[in-house]
């Protein structure tokens, strides 16, 4: 490919935008982006208008930067030649479109420099006559909760939905988690059956950090209800309902509250499947011998309410 490439660059009158822009796209698929930036630097030199750089070119450079993951080291080496790209763009009198600048507020996110990608989200409009769009608002959402920044993050996923966007799965996560780390727990636990309203799921780490902050607060059965509510209302499977169980009671067994995961807890369960948790639970503890009395009794209010 390359010998096939460097007969292309040496004849002067033979190529097009759309050639070298597929040129472009295969070494960046390659992971091969020198060699793109030297293609890309050599439209910019060509004589011939028609092979100079378009919005299509820069697109795919801005891609192919930002395909690195989420290594916020990496992203910070590479958003300085995004910047730059960016900057020799708006000179050259092109402009920008919704995915240029949502691959500068992504960019500017990933490397951790959120201020920056505000400013490109409030010059949006103003400067480059570009509404956003739901992803704008998702990149924001995102990197304002990792940095802890809560307040601004609810005001834009407020703003957001007045718009009539739907933020993402991972907005309404990462606001959850955020929230909950951030000890404001009514509000995490309010935006979590929001998103579950709108059809998001709640992954394992948002429940089990929503349930942990609650039980820091003392409420460790408020957190067993609200465990137990994900489990009737489907948000949890069985297996992550005692997954979950398991990390609870690993952390907070020694708590105050402590007979919230002990026998006290069998009266509340009615089905079956609830009866059969229960016991794998308590063999694994090794206290099936001594649960039995209650077991039984659990068991036969069981059949009759099954009646």
């Amino acid at each position: 490919m390359d010998d096939v490439v460097n007969q292309v660059l040496a004849v002067q009158c033979v190529g097009s935008e759309a050639l070298y822009n597929t040129i472009i796209y295969f070494f960046t698929e390659a992971r091969r982006l020198t060699r793109a930036v030297n293609i890309f630097n050599h439209m910019r030199n060509s004589r011939n208008l028609d092979c100079r750089p378009s919005i299509r070119t820069y697109n795919l450079l801005f891609a192919a930067f930002l395909s690195r993951g989420n290594n916020s080291y990496i992203n910070h080496m590479y958003m300085e030649t995004i910047r730059c790209l960016f900057r020799r763009m708006v000179n050259d009198g092109i402009q920008p479109d919704i995915f240029t600048l949502n691959s500068m507020i992504k960019g500017y996110v990933l490397s951790l420099h959120v201020n920056d990608a505000l400013r490109i989200f409030h010059q949006m409009d103003v400067v480059y006559k570009c509404l956003p769009n739901s992803f704008s608002y998702d990149y924001l959402i995102h990197g304002l909760c990792a940095q802890g920044r809560t307040n601004n993050a609810k005001q834009l996923c407020d703003e957001m939905k007045q718009k009539g966007f739907i933020p993402s799965n991972k907005s309404y996560n990462s606001l959850v988690n955020a929230l909950a780390l951030g000890g404001e727990v009514d509000e995490a636990v309010r935006y979590l059956w929001e998103m579950i309203e709108k059809r998001s799921s709640a992954d394992f780490i948002t429940c089990r950090t929503v349930l942990d902050e609650i039980c820091r607060q003392g409420k460790v059965g408020e957190a067993m209800r609200l465990l137990k509510e994900l489990q009737e209302k489907d948000i949890v499977d069985g297996y992550t309902y005692r997954k979950l169980l398991y990390v609870l009671e690993d952390d907070f067994g020694n708590s105050t509250d402590k007979n919230q995961f002990g026998l006290n807890y069998v009266f509340n369960y009615h089905y079956e499947n609830d009866m059969l948790i229960l016991i794998a639970t308590l063999k694994v503890r090794k206290e099936y011998a001594n649960a039995m009395p209650a077991l039984r009794t659990a068991e036969c209010a069981t059949t009759r309410y099954a009646h």
